[in-house]
């Protein structure tokens, strides 16, 4: 894009203005914006990458600019400096004050910026990771949550194999390697687009970050067992776990929403997988749920979280969540991970997950639901994972994957088992 227009730049600040009233999540702002109004593919992916990194640095840009910045003034900011604009980009769609403006801005010195500010975290989530790492690691933490996620895809082992989708893929020029932990994992190296591509319409990958795909090797299950997926929302691991159990025994999707439910059967249909039954549940409690107290071989909970694991793609969740939403989560996490619970049979594996980096969502759940229920022991992540050829060590029990490390979402599991 050689000249921006006023018209994009107006469309721009618009949707940004949109994204820092915080009402819905992001990509639901951008979705209905783009619905209403007429954007080529190109328009549309300038708006969301403007509006995500005024999302992303609010608080470094408002730090830079001063404290009566506004929107208009996020955006050029943005633009500026974390967009790769030019102001010469700019000359067309500015006015001739905020031409002036711009070039001031961007003759000002650095800020002085506290270490919060360079995080781009609001206050009271900056304070608890740093009461977790030290300050080093809490900007290495930062730097990465504030870069967009890379693209991983999920190779289906029902359909096809990864060795032979990175071929097809550097025949047709798709720069992509294989993930450096998840077994069907690859890795792309930009931003394709691939809803077109036959081994998506086939079914033979799915979109999945390779954090997600290491929860479904740590339940592991067998061909022929009984599955729940307690909280499957729109299926991506549901389909993980169906290819792992080769299409056998009985593999139930449960969530509460309809809406994120009815996402799976598309790419059910895609997958070729028979033995995945979806089912929308009021409650944790549901009767779905109670027919099946006692019969299943493994079930996996993830939670409802608060996502902070997940800011590269989601950073309004920073500024969206707070210390009561995350206390208001932990009750619901822990009536859920015991109810979930009720389902194993004895010898029965629950593999508990969330995309939080926080313990009280974490740790803090499975060390009080341990403590209620002794008929229950907690398994080395490292160890099932290295069953399954997949290294990666932890210093605990559990997995705790962090972006800055591991180079995927941040996720947390724990692997418990019902005592035979």
């Amino acid at each position: 894009m050689n000249k921006l227009s006023r018209i994009l730049l107006e469309q721009t600040i618009q949707v940004t203005a949109e994204l820092l009233q915080f009402r819905q999540p992001a990509d639901a702002v951008l979705s209905a914006f783009f619905r209403a109004q007429r954007c080529g593919p190109r328009e549309r992916a300038f708006i969301a990458e403007a509006g995500y990194a005024v999302l992303r640095r609010k608080r470094s840009l408002a730090a830079w600019i001063g404290p009566e910045c506004n929107t208009k003034q996020l955006v050029l900011a943005a633009l500026v400096r974390h967009c790769g604009v030019s102001r010469r980009m700019l000359e067309e769609a500015l006015a001739k004050r905020d031409a002036e403006w711009l070039a001031e801005l961007k003759a000002k010195p650095e800020p002085a910026l506290s270490l919060v500010e360079q995080t781009d975290l609001p206050d009271w989530l900056a304070e608890r990771l740093s009461a977790l790492m030290p300050a080093e690691e809490l900007l290495a933490l930062a730097r990465v949550l504030n870069q967009p996620a890379p693209l991983d895809l999920r190779v289906n082992a029902l359909k096809a194999k990864r060795d032979d989708v990175l071929v097809r893929f550097a025949q047709e020029g798709i720069p992509a390697a294989a993930c450096a932990f998840a077994p069907d994992g690859i890795r792309l190296a930009g931003k394709p687009s691939l809803s077109k591509h036959p081994l998506f319409l086939d079914g033979s990958i799915e979109v999945q970050d390779e954090g997600s795909q290491l929860l479904g090797h740590l339940l592991a299950p067998k061909r022929g067992e009984m599955v729940v997926d307690f909280c499957a929302g729109a299926g991506g691991k549901t389909l993980l776990l169906g290819a792992l159990m080769r299409s056998t025994g009985r593999l139930y999707a449960f969530d509460v929403s309809e809406k994120r439910l009815a996402k799976l059967k598309p790419r059910l249909a895609r997958s070729g997988l028979s033995n995945v039954h979806p089912a929308v549940i009021a409650h944790e409690n549901d009767t779905h749920v109670k027919r099946l107290a006692g019969k299943c071989d493994r079930v996996l909970v993830d939670a409802p979280c608060s996502g902070l694991g997940t800011l590269r793609r989601n950073p309004d969740l920073k500024w969206r969540q707070t210390p009561q939403s995350v206390v208001e989560l932990r009750v619901k996490q822990a009536a859920i991970l015991a109810a979930a619970a009720k389902l194993l049979k004895p010898g029965g594996r629950l593999v508990y997950a969330t995309c939080s980096l926080l313990p009280e969502e974490n740790a803090d759940i499975v060390d009080a639901f341990l403590a209620m229920h002794p008929e229950f022991v907690r398994r080395q992540t490292s160890e099932v994972l290295a069953a399954q050829g997949i290294r990666l060590d932890m210093p605990g029990d559990d997995l705790q994957l962090l972006p800055h490390i591991h180079g995927t979402d941040g996720f947390y599991a724990a692997v418990l088992e019902r005592e035979a």
